[in-house]
């Protein structure tokens, strides 16, 4: 998918952004699609990612985009029963992922497959990290005083999780894909650049 015939004559920055417009229905689409599977890995870095919690987490399990986190906490004081489920939506903490796409393909540098699907899987670990925090807070703070009294955290990790959880849920989603993508087209930024002073 090149640049739109409409952009020629324009300045190399405007193609490029017309040119990422284009990719990002296209984009977003196929990640919604694929978001199973990309949730399927999702899942086991959680499943590693909640280990130092012992045995507050019983096992990460997925349904579609959602990762299911099942404790062992109880709803009530009664020692049989259920447990506490959590429930997390992986989208809210991938959408990033379509715009580094787009920004990748949109760029046509040699390898773009390659840095795409090597970006994509350094993303992956942020994705964890917010549905981990998105869990934790769940459990430690929004839950009631009995399930959080289970939890067991400190008033300080408390803090922590609410820093970490509003840290996985407004900075980490749109900041690292960014990130990720300067520090893999520094070249054609470069180029860009000569061509705006040219």
């Amino acid at each position: 998918m090149g640049a739109m015939p409409a952009a020629a004559g324009r300045s190399p920055l405007a193609r490029f952004v017309l040119t990422v417009l284009a990719w990002l229905p296209v984009t977003f689409a196929v990640w919604y699609l694929a978001a199973p599977a990309l949730m399927a890995i999702v899942r086991v870095l959680c499943a590693v990612a909640v280990m130092p919690f012992g045995d507050l987490v019983r096992e990460v399990e997925r349904s579609g985009s959602t990762l299911v986190f099942v404790s062992s906490l109880k709803p009530g004081q009664a020692a049989g029963g259920g447990v506490i489920s959590v429930s997390v939506d992986g989208l809210l903490y991938s959408f990033g992922m379509p715009m580094f796409a787009a920004l990748t393909l949109a760029a046509r540098e040699p390898k773009r497959w390659l840095i795409l699907a090597a970006g994509l899987a350094v993303l992956l670990p942020f994705v964890a990290f917010g549905a981990v925090a998105d869990f934790l807070k769940n459990v430690a703070i929004t839950a009631s005083p009995l399930v959080a009294s289970q939890a067991g955290f400190s008033a300080g990790e408390r803090e922590l999780i609410a820093f970490a959880y509003q840290f996985g849920t407004l900075i980490l989603p749109t900041v690292v894909p960014a990130v990720v993508w300067v520090v893999a087209h520094r070249a054609f930024l470069e180029n860009m650049r000569k061509a705006g002073d040219g």
